[in-house]
């Protein structure tokens, strides 16, 4: 039983609490007031047997110990109600009824007062002592026939029976319609939720302002989504972010290690090789820390110490295989000596990285790459000699995914994921610095601003 019911569901356990609830009330209810209803009349059918006895004795009249009374006539199922007197023993007067009532009547003769039921003639008699001078002298017994008495229990009965199954039918209908509208929202939202996939990651339920317990849980269910799709988004863009920062230092270690397997070589160029290629993978480490604690600590990426020219010669070294790909000259104008910057080196090369990254593809033949100081900021300069960016793509390029006008033709249409400068904005952001695009004569020229140091 209790398995059977954990299986129902939320709507039929609670309709079934319902009617199961509705239902012991209606039966209490309907016991107690046959109850008190059966008592009610038996009490009413007594006060009538006592009247009529009571009556009966004021008509009785004794004369020289002879008693007279008016005799009764007919059967007590006909009238209703009879009279017995009993003098000394002796019918005095009796009605003509059933053998069976009259020897209860006579049952009753030299008792106390009391009651008597006859359940088959369904008769109720009552009876009472007669005095005469203080002396009791015989026995008064009135009879009454109960029959619409019980006829009137048994139709109450069956009324109110009745009553309480059509209740409960129409409690179960206006339960299940009542039910069934407080969970059609809920059966939408589940339905919805079904029907959504992993890239359905903006798709709410959208049921308004709460206003009841249904609408309360589709409000917080959307908070739940929207911090879960805000994490989502991080994760992807932490592993576009990291697949994008990576492919410099991989296309790196790659041309080495082909270069180097092309044809025997001398011990030294080995060496070389291999130097190399720990410097990428020392690269790729760092990229990969700093990638991680962007992600985990954003706004806090402003602190340590870096020279200046130490981090223009690394980011140098960083897109040389691009540059030499791409045939543009990247030219770095000597910073002053003593500048330095308020952010790591490697935090400080994985900002300006991707700008002059994405300088390297657009540009025609040349970059330029400088850094000055500003009040209390050190801007790093990019220049190149490219097709520039328009006045309306200046902040459209940093977001994510979007790319120029630069990129829709010329050698570098299928370059690029539109993911660096976001990068380069954000973890500078997180630096308390900013990238911005800076009006040039020529080409694009964008401004890396960090806290000097």
């Amino acid at each position: 039983m209790r398995r059977w019911f954990s299986r129902m569901g939320v709507r039929d356990r609670l309709l079934l609490a319902v009617l199961a609830t509705v239902a012991v009330a209606l039966i209490t209810m309907t016991v107690a007031f046959n109850l008190v209803l059966a008592t009610s009349l038996t009490s009413d059918a007594d006060q009538r047997l006592r009247t009529m006895v009571l009556d009966q004795s004021r008509s009785i009249t004794i004369t020289n110990g002879q008693v007279s009374l008016p005799r009764p006539t007919g059967d007590i199922k006909e009238l209703g109600s009879q009279v017995w007197v009993f003098v000394s023993g002796y019918t005095v007067t009796a009605p003509a009824v059933d053998p069976a009532i009259a020897a209860a009547a006579k049952a009753l003769d030299g008792q106390p007062a009391r009651f008597a039921d006859i359940p088959e003639h369904e008769v109720r008699l009552y009876g009472i002592p007669l005095y005469n001078e203080g002396s009791r002298i015989g026995t008064i017994v009135a009879g009454l026939s109960m029959a619409s008495y019980f006829r009137t229990q048994r139709m109450t009965l069956l009324a109110t029976g009745a009553f309480t199954a059509v209740l409960l039918v129409i409690v179960g209908f206006a339960g299940r319609l009542v039910l069934n509208a407080a969970f059609r929202p809920v059966a939408r939202m589940t339905a919805e939720a079904e029907a959504w996939s992993t890239e359905d990651l903006d798709r709410r339920f959208e049921m308004g302002a709460p206003h009841d317990e249904v609408t309360q849980l589709a409000h917080t269910l959307d908070g739940m989504l929207d911090r879960l799709a805000a994490s989502l988004r991080r994760e992807q863009r932490f592993s576009a972010e990291v697949s994008h920062q990576l492919r410099t230092p991989v296309a790196k270690i790659k041309t080495e290690a082909e270069l180097a397997l092309r044809r025997e070589r001398d011990p030294a160029y080995y060496q070389e090789a291999l130097g190399s290629v720990l410097h990428s993978a020392d690269q790729m480490a760092r990229t990969v820390e700093a990638l991680l604690a962007a992600a985990q600590e954003e706004g806090s990426l402003a602190r340590g110490r870096a020279d200046v020219w130490h981090v223009l010669a690394d980011v140098m070294t960083s897109i040389g295989v691009l540059a030499e790909e791409n045939r543009v000259d990247v030219r770095i104008q000597p910073p002053p000596r003593d500048l330095r910057v308020g952010v790591e080196g490697d935090i400080a090369v994985q900002i300006i990285q991707p700008v002059v990254e994405n300088a390297c593809r657009f540009a025609r033949a040349k970059v330029l790459l400088g850094a000055t100081r500003n009040g209390k900021e050190v801007y790093f300069l990019i220049q190149d000699d490219g097709p520039g960016v328009t006045e309306e793509e200046k902040e459209r390029i940093f977001e994510p995914g979007i790319r120029g006008s630069a990129a829709e033709g010329g050698r570098n249409t299928s370059r690029g994921a539109g993911l660096g400068l976001p990068l380069a904005r954000r973890l500078a952001r997180a630096a308390s610095g900013d990238v911005e695009v800076r009006p040039g004569e020529t080409g694009a020229r964008f401004v890396v601003r960090l806290p000097s140091g």
